[in-house]
């Protein structure tokens, strides 16, 4: 007879060392992050000291390669692992796939010197990154972005690899905006449309930066998520990540892999979700019967079993084609179209199944319904996913 409560993932992992990580990840999760994670929520505390244990342990970098701090480890075992620590408390799941988002243009598009420089500091040496795409006017028409990014004549020379840049603007919906240690910024350089956009590497400290109040949100209140300004930032010319006009292919390049950490954080949250209602309902009886006992409730539970599944079996496709150095951009979107549609729909159902203590603070079903929302609206709505998809079907849409 099969327990009575939810059991532990059964993951599929390529090998040893994955396993040893993930058993590490889960005793990690157990001890620090879980226990705390409703009471740091309600009070809207960041988890700074939590990311230092991250990066300490060096999970803050697993994806990228070892000779630069990292843990070298293929995108399916990170994404598992972000699961994980997504279903503890998703600020945290988030939170460590905003990093590797932030760090993946100077792993991918930085020179070898920038990477030698600055990639080991920033996947294990305790500092923690944003990522600067989306602005007040231009959330997901990103390429028509505004922050303008101009060369100081008067510096000592304005030919490719001399001089400084400075940086003028505004960047908004900034998850780590006001807490992070650096910033991947997207910045024109050029002329209108995608062209004429490049990459830069910018130190929270540098003078001019600053950021707004956080914005008050339904969920998620322990991740700061802010606008940020940029008033007449100096950024020299050896922070530029890629050639200068390339900044849309970086951040494109990036949002391929940050989807498939949102999926993942996304089955985090459903799983958890779930969790909570097997183990309510295991021990909750109505009519001298348990809940589980009741076909109709059965039957939900394994509806949300098998979105759950289904999605992470998506995300983890998606991630050994992108392991394989394949084309991954469609799966990529359809993991994270999925993934989070079926959050939300999961969570939604884990508060009925609790009855009336589903809607209250004492039980975390509603607090996962409220953060599985954000899901469907970060790193492209489900909306662009769709078009991102149907673009892959169908060709681009015919303009007049």
């Amino acid at each position: 007879m099969p327990q009575d409560g939810p059991q532990p993932v059964e993951r599929e992992l390529p090998t040893d060392e994955a396993r040893d990580l993930l058993g590490l990840v889960r005793d990690l999760v157990q001890r620090e992050i879980k226990p705390v994670a409703a009471e740091q929520e309600a009070a809207g505390v960041f988890p700074r000291e939590t990311f230092r244990l991250l990066s300490e342990a060096g999970l803050l970098g697993l994806p990228y390669p070892e000779e630069y701090g990292g843990g070298g480890q293929p995108y399916q075992v990170y994404l598992q692992v972000l699961e994980e620590l997504a279903a503890a408390r998703l600020t945290v799941g988030l939170g460590t796939s905003v990093h590797s988002l932030a760090c993946h243009g100077l792993a991918h598009f930085g020179s070898k010197q920038q990477r030698t420089e600055w990639l080991p500091d920033m996947l294990g040496g305790g500092l923690l990154g944003a990522y600067c795409l989306s602005e007040p006017s231009s959330g997901s028409d990103a390429a028509a972005l505004r922050t303008r990014a101009v060369r100081d004549q008067g510096a000592s020379g304005t030919q490719p690899g001399d001089g400084d840049w400075v940086l003028n603007g505004t960047k908004a919906w900034i998850t780590h905006g006001g807490v992070a240690d650096f910033y991947t910024v997207l910045a024109r350089t050029g002329q209108e449309g995608p062209c004429g956009i490049t990459a830069f590497l910018v130190p929270a400290d540098a003078e001019g930066v600053s950021a707004a109040t956080p914005e008050h949100k339904m969920g998620l209140n322990g991740s700061p998520t802010a606008q940020l300004h940029f008033d007449g930032v100096r950024v020299p010319d050896a922070r530029r990540l890629g050639d200068e006009g390339q900044g849309f292919t970086v951040a494109l390049s990036s949002l391929d892999s940050g989807r498939l950490g949102i999926a993942a954080c996304a089955v985090g949250v459903a799983q958890a979700a779930l969790d909570e209602a097997l183990a309510y309902m295991a021990q909750r009886e109505q009519f001298g019967r348990p809940l589980t006992d009741f076909q109709g409730l059965r039957f939900m539970l394994a509806d949300m079993a098998t979105q759950i599944e289904a999605g992470r079996a998506l995300y983890l496709a998606a991630a050994r084609r992108r392991d394989a150095g394949q084309q991954f951009s469609r799966q990529a979107a359809m993991a994270k179209l999925f993934c989070t549609d079926t959050a939300m729909r999961v969570t939604t159902d884990a508060v009925q199944l609790l009855g009336g203590y589903g809607y209250t603070t004492d039980f975390p079903a509603e607090r996962y319904m409220r953060e599985a929302k954000v899901l469907q609206i970060v790193e492209g709505t489900n909306q662009i996913q769709r078009m991102v998809v149907a673009r892959h079907l169908a060709g681009p849409e015919t303009r007049s």
